[in-house]
């Protein structure tokens, strides 16, 4: 992939979340405060807990910090795909902010 092919995904990811965050907090009560610097969003919870999501442009991967740990993700060609497991980066968000806020939420890319 190329660097502008990479940053055009990473920021669409990172829009999706922003757009997810608005969706959620309309639709339930979790509250979640979300902050974006450059190629960082901050998600912070009411229990003071938070997510950050960066990207990591000379890697080409985005990374997820989360109370459980520290994930890398690379796009496929088709998704965001954790660098050891596999798994998929929105799958693995909704159930990390879903821990972490204590109700069922739903990140979509």
């Amino acid at each position: 992939m190329t660097d502008p092919e990479y940053m055009d995904r990473a920021e669409a990811a990172l829009a999706a979340i922003e757009q997810s965050c608005d969706r959620i907090n309309d639709a339930t009560e979790a509250d979640i405060d979300n902050q974006r610097v450059g190629g960082m969003i901050t998600l912070t919870f009411p229990n003071r807990s938070q997510l950050i999501i960066n990207l990591q442009k000379p890697l080409h991967e985005i990374w997820l910090a989360a109370r459980s740990g520290g994930y890398h993700y690379r796009h496929d060609g088709t998704a965001w795909v954790d660098t050891k497991t596999g798994e998929e980066f929105f799958g693995n968000l909704s159930r990390e902010a879903t821990l972490q806020a204590g109700q069922p939420l739903l990140f979509t890319a």
